[in-house]
């Protein structure tokens, strides 16, 4: 008799305990070798696992909803169906564990979502001889008959997604051909509603809050100072209202000009290490989002000093909802070099914000509002105004690193905010 272990995979680097989302397939389901068993809630989003085994789906020890530790076992697999009752009741009297395998060669998980370990540089998708593909990806090649093995993944590592389907089905696509049956629309179910506070109780934190725990308290240990600056957005403004309805969010307009003023300050957006400062081949801009059911999470604008306004709006976009969705892949949220903090939607004047694991700065946004003001020629005027607070990693950065980049950011507001549209 064989049974093998499902163990709770480690999804992301700080990841020590995993939460099960739901379970794909059902006690006594036959499994594939490489096919989803069980979606597992990360530090972050929500992942597939998929089972290194062929076999049947025996006994599930770690039910959905329920947590797990990194590396324990949550589940069984056994090679045959016969096998199914037995591994059950040793599961019951708690020998399943000490069954032997018979492999020879030992085998360090039975589960796993996409990992670094596993993957090669250039993003290939095949992994041990097979194709590694998103179950959504899957149904959907199938309805529409596209061969897995002929694609190019672009999902995290290689891996092959929805889009990759339909991208290939859109190119293999004749200009003369019948119109095709519309292509199947996958929405990510919404997040559920969050249980009514009961006074008096005692809520357990959600993987995402604890998720920011553990990095608060990390950001404790770093030395840090703050340098704030008044901005004059009056130019920002008639901008946005100019291209708003082309679908450039305000978001994407300050990443923009973040990202633009960090191409004169690399060390702005360079991290500290113990070998010492590292500075990023790319300008990536992390902008924190609440989430709806508790946390914090950080989608990232992946080289936005390059990417044009409208497509960097359309992209912010899709994050956000992929965000609420916890659909995010890791690359999405983990490779921010500068952290942008928004709580002027909400009429705060100004704050400080705490500094993200990993980087050298983050910068806090405050509200833009009508301020009275002395002009240059002695005159008062009105002028639309906003509080930004830098907190930057005072091991590689200093005071005056840090106001030359403040400075730099509002001249190209208030001066040039039509340069961030070219």
């Amino acid at each position: 008799m064989s049974i093998h272990e499902v163990f709770m995979p480690a999804l992301s680097s700080t990841m020590t305990e995993g939460k099960i989302v739901s379970w794909v397939k059902s006690p006594g389901d036959k499994v594939e070798k490489g096919e989803t068993v069980v979606v597992v809630e990360s530090d972050k989003a929500d992942m597939d696992v998929e089972t290194f085994y062929e076999g049947y789906l025996a006994h599930i020890i770690v039910q959905a909803g329920d947590t797990a530790p990194v590396g324990s076992a949550i589940a069984y697999v056994v090679e045959t169906e016969a096998e199914i009752a037995t591994a059950k009741n040793l599961a019951n009297s708690g020998a399943a564990a000490a069954t032997p395998t018979p492999t020879p060669e030992p085998v360090a998980a039975s589960a796993s979502a996409p990992t670094p370990a596993l993957a090669t540089q250039n993003g290939n998708n095949h992994r041990e001889g097979r194709v590694v593909v998103s179950p959504r990806a899957r149904k959907l090649a199938k309805e529409l008959k596209v061969d897995l093995t002929t694609l190019q993944g672009s999902g995290p590592y290689g891996r092959i997604v929805a889009q990759d389907v339909e991208s290939s089905v859109n190119k293999a696509q004749p200009a003369a051909a019948p119109k095709p049956a519309p292509t199947p629309t996958y929405t990510p179910a919404a997040a559920p509603a969050p249980a009514p506070v009961v006074p008096g109780q005692t809520v357990p934190l959600t993987t995402f809050q604890n998720a920011v725990v553990r990095n608060m308290v990390a950001s404790l240990a770093v030395p840090v100072f703050r340098v704030s600056y008044t901005i004059s957005t009056d130019g920002l403004d008639k901008l946005y209202k100019q291209i708003k309805s082309k679908g450039v969010t305000m978001t994407a307009l300050l990443a923009k000009a973040v990202a633009v003023t960090l191409q004169k300050h690399p060390l702005l957006n360079a991290s500290y290490s113990d070998q010492g400062i590292v500075y990023h081949s790319n300008i990536n801009i992390a902008v924190a989002v609440a989430m709806d059911d508790g946390g914090l999470i950080t989608p990232v604008l992946q080289k936005a000093d390059t990417v044009d306004i409208y497509s960097l709006s359309r992209t912010w976009k899709s994050l956000v909802e992929k965000a609420k969705a916890k659909q995010l892949q890791p690359e999405e949220y983990n490779s921010g070099t500068f952290t942008l903090s928004n709580l002027g939607m909400f009429g705060v004047d100004t704050f400080d914000a705490i500094l993200p694991p990993g980087q050298g700065s983050i910068l806090a946004i405050g509200a833009s509002r009508p301020q009275v003001i002395a002009t240059g020629e002695g005159l008062f005027g009105v002028r639309q105004q906003m509080q930004v607070n830098i907190t930057s990693d005072h091991r590689i950065i200093y005071g005056a690193d840090a106001a030359a980049f403040l400075k730099d950011l509002a001249k190209l507001i208030e001066t040039n905010p039509q340069s961030l549209t070219m």
